[in-house]
């Protein structure tokens, strides 16, 4: 970022506008929804400026403009409508301390005027650093729509009752009501006109306690999907900004991990090819102590969590001590790959079945039972499998050798560096070494009904209907 958001303090603070027409005007708007005191010097006013002033809302001045003129204030806007004037504005103002923004200058401005969609106190302001104003004006549209127009009202609700509930609620019992007001039966009530009736509905909740929150500590294992940051499902990101503690894996692109809340605690366990160094079972452990403790638990896996991700051993254990869990599930790197590549994992007519399988055992590399058992109309997708490229080929070629067989390897799946190569059966192993990969790699291996055998003759197998 080149510029930083920051909310500022308004109330009993003076700010300065230099001008009097329409560009003074849209900034006036803008600084009379706060609580700052407006100065406006410009030897005239246009009529909407010259009403607030009669309202006593802004104050007029006519005098000289010195740097003193700036000082002692929060911001300053510039805009006479002269790009040279607005320049020795800008000079004077810098010269007097000033904050300054100065209208349709972006290089001289210290403070940038985003899009607001205003819920007071509930405010979303929305930046490009000044290069596309076009754009944060259609995401405004987008939230006035998804927003609702009371919302800031039950904001300020709760924090008038947030003294109360700090009386009465420890740490995380405070966090569980705030989510459920927001997001359940008093957000609900309040949106459909019943004020009264979500007010008492918090009031009785910080009173008894009771507000249909989860007493204990549970676990979440969320998929993140392939690395991407925008392939995470709505759900995990949810699950994200609930959590206490968040055990998280290798690959991850790490801004995956700044949808979380701030003071969520982050503790890296990956396991790199080789080098293990959170064994499963102290990870299990881990997982099983923290929702002991009562915490608000995210394991945070690449892909699916329910595909080679060695989830199984958790949730065995997470039952075996009767701890809440879910599983929220991810884009797999199958699905991820294949969409990278712009092809179907099936395909009507040629392609009806999909097997998933891993070239990688406990054991080691191995040539998995699915391309043993490789038939016509088959996709085999292999994760883990670059170690076993060498016996896949070996194999095929030996049991196979009529059939032309393509591979497709994408590496780092829709990932910055992402990388999608096709080739013959017996250039796999030189297309890997050609391009360094040694992992983070799908490999897919398919068998169409309709191909033809590398002596001519047609291999067609007729579909079963």
């Amino acid at each position: 970022m080149r510029t930083f958001p920051m909310f500022l303090q308004m109330a009993d603070r003076r700010v300065v506008i230099i001008g009097g027409g329409e560009q003074a005007a849209q900034k006036t708007r803008l600084i009379l929804k706060t609580e700052a005191s407006v100065d406006i010097w410009a030897p005239a006013l246009d009529p909407e400026l010259s009403g607030l002033a009669v309202e006593g809302r802004i104050t007029h001045q006519t005098g000289p403009i010195t740097p003193d003129t700036f000082s002692d204030t929060a911001l300053v806007f510039i805009a006479s409508g002269c790009p040279g004037i607005d320049m020795a504005l800008h000079w004077l103002a810098k010269a007097g301390g000033a904050t300054v923004n100065v209208v349709d200058q972006p290089r001289l401005c210290d403070a940038i005027t985003p899009s607001i969609v205003d819920r007071d106190p509930v405010v979303v302001a929305i930046g490009t650093e000044g290069t596309a104003p076009v754009l944060a004006r259609q995401i405004k549209t987008r939230l006035e729509e998804v927003l609702e127009p009371r919302l800031g009202d039950l904001a300020a609700l709760a924090g008038r009752m947030r003294g109360a509930a700090a009386a009465r609620l420890g740490p995380r019992a405070r966090r569980d009501l705030w989510r459920w007001v927001f997001t359940d039966a008093p957000r609900q009530l309040f949106t459909s006109g019943s004020e009264r009736a979500a007010a008492k509905l918090i009031k009785t909740a910080i009173e008894t306690g009771d507000f249909g929150a989860t007493k204990g500590g549970s676990v979440s294992l969320v998929g993140a999907g392939p690395g991407a940051k925008d392939l995470i499902t709505l759900r995990g990101v949810q699950r994200l900004q609930e959590a206490d503690v968040i055990y998280y894996d290798r690959l991850l692109d790490p801004e995956i991990l700044e949808l979380a809340r701030r003071d969520a605690e982050r503790i890296y366990v990956g396991k790199s090819p080789g080098c293990h160094s959170w064994p499963q079972e102290k990870i299990t452990q881990t997982l099983v102590a923290a929702a002991k403790r009562g915490q608000r638990v995210v394991r945070l896996k690449c892909g699916d969590p329910g595909v080679f991700a060695r989830s199984t051993e958790e949730t065995d254990a997470l039952k075996a001590s009767d701890i809440p869990f879910e599983i929220v599930p991810g884009v797999t790197a199958a699905c991820a790959a294949a969409a990278s590549a712009g092809q179907s994992l099936t395909e009507r007519g040629n392609i009806d079945t999909l097997v998933l399988t891993t070239g990688h055992r406990q054991s080691g590399s191995t040539v998995p039972d699915a391309i043993k058992d490789i038939k016509p109309g088959r996709c085999v997708a292999l994760y883990m499998a670059v170690g076993a490229a060498p016996q896949i080929v070996a194999h095929l070629e030996t049991c196979h050798p009529d059939v032309p067989f393509d591979v497709q390897v994408v590496a780092k799946a829709q990932r910055k560096r992402q990388t999608v190569l096709n080739c013959p059966l017996g250039d796999l192993a030189q297309i890997l070494n050609l391009h360094d990969i040694t992992g983070e790699a799908m490999l897919f291996v398919r068998w169409p009904f309709d191909v033809q055998a590398s002596n001519g003759a047609s291999m067609r197998v007729p579909a079963i209907v």
